[in-house]
C-alpha cells in the first residue's frame, strides 16, 4: 500500500505517516495533489495537515476536500516542537513551511527583530535550503538537523504555545467510507442563503445532545458571499442521532448537497 504525504522526508507530516504505516511512503509538495492522488486511485491512502491548535485550519486541505470526493478513515493528534536550525548563527533569512513561521512568530520576533521569513512548501523543504547556504536558517523538528549534512540547533522549543499539537487525518478513496468511529466529518453546501441558516445547520446536533468539534466556512468559489461548512462532531455515523441529524441537515441542504467523509478514530503520537 502506498501512502502519500507532504515531503520531502522528513516533513511533520512525514512523522504523522510513519506513525500509521510500514508501507511505502511517497512524497508530494502539495495537499491537493495528495488529495486529488487519493481519489483518484494513484495512491491508496494520504496524510495530510487539516488543524493547527494555534494557527487553525489547513484551509488548502478543506477545500481539497470540498473539490475531491474521498473518506476521511483515521485522525492523528501529534504535538509539535519546533527547533531553530543553521549552519552558525550569521544567518539573516528564516525559511520554512507558513504555519510553522506564524507558529513561531513571537518567538522570532523576540530573538531575531527583524529577520526576513520566507514559506517554502514544507519544514523540510527549508531544512533543506539551511543546509545548502549558511545565510539561511530553518525550523523543524531537532532530528532534521542530524539528517544528512550536520546543522546546529541553535535553539528547540521556539513555538509559542507549548500546547502546539497539529491533527492531521488519514484520507482514503470513497468507496473506504466508513460509520464506525467516535468522530465523524462532512462537508455541507447549502447553496442557499437567509438570515438563521447557520442556526438552523447546527441545532440538530444540539437538539440531540451532538458536540461539534469544529465548525468552519470556506468560500464556494461560485460567487462572493456564499459558503461551503465543513463540520467535525464527536459522534459516529452509525448513531441513530447522528442519522436523524444528518436528515436534518440534509433537508435544509437540498438545493445544494451534503458530503459525508465518515467516521473514523483518532489517536495521538508523540515524536
Amino acid at each position: 500500500m502506498t501512502t502519500v504525504t507532504l515531503g520531502p522526508e522528513g516533513t511533520y507530516s512525514h512523522r504523522a505517516a510513519q506513525a500509521v504505516t510500514d508501507d511505502e511512503i511517497d512524497f508530494s509538495e502539495s495537499v491537493t495533489a495528495i488529495v486529488e492522488a487519493v481519489a483518484s486511485g494513484e495512491a491508496e491512502r494520504g496524510v495530510v495537515p487539516v488543524e493547527n491548535s494555534i494557527e487553525g485550519s489547513v484551509t488548502e486541505s478543506l477545500d481539497a476536500f470540498a473539490e475531491y470526493d474521498i473518506a476521511v478513515v483515521e485522525e492523528i493528534i501529534t504535538p509539535i516542537r519546533h527547533a531553530l536550525l543553521a549552519q552558525d548563527d550569521s544567518f539573516s533569512l528564516v525559511a520554512s513551511h507558513a504555519q510553522a513561521l506564524a507558529q513561531c512568530r513571537g518567538w522570532l520576533d523576540e530573538h531575531y527583530p527583524g529577520v526576513n521569513v520566507e514559506a517554502v512548501a514544507s519544514t523540510a523543504r527549508g531544512v533543506e535550503r539551511a543546509r545548502d547556504d549558511t545565510d539561511i536558517a530553518a525550523i523543524g523538528h531537532p532530528e532534521n538537523a542530524t539528517n544528512g549534512t550536520e546543522l546546529n540547533v541553535l535553539a528547540e522549543d521556539i513555538q509559542d504555545r507549548s500546547s502546539n499539537a497539529t491533527r492531521f487525518v488519514v484520507v482514503a478513496p470513497k468507496s473506504e467510507r466508513s460509520e464506525a468511529g467516535g468522530k465523524s466529518s462532512f462537508i455541507v453546501y447549502p447553496d442557499v442563503d437567509y438570515p438563521g441558516l447557520l442556526l438552523e445547520l447546527l441545532e440538530p446536533f444540539a437538539d440531540r445532545d451532538i458536540n461539534l468539534t469544529r465548525v468552519e466556512s470556506r468560500p464556494s468559489g461560485e460567487r462572493l458571499g456564499d459558503y461551503v461548512f465543513h463540520i467535525d462532531i464527536s459522534a459516529g455515523l452509525y448513531e441513530q442521532r447522528t442519522q436523524d441529524a444528518l436528515a436534518d441537515i440534509e433537508a435544509i441542504a437540498e438545493k445544494g448537497w451534503v458530503r459525508r467523509l465518515g467516521s473514523y478514530d483518532s489517536k495521538t503520537v508523540v515524536n
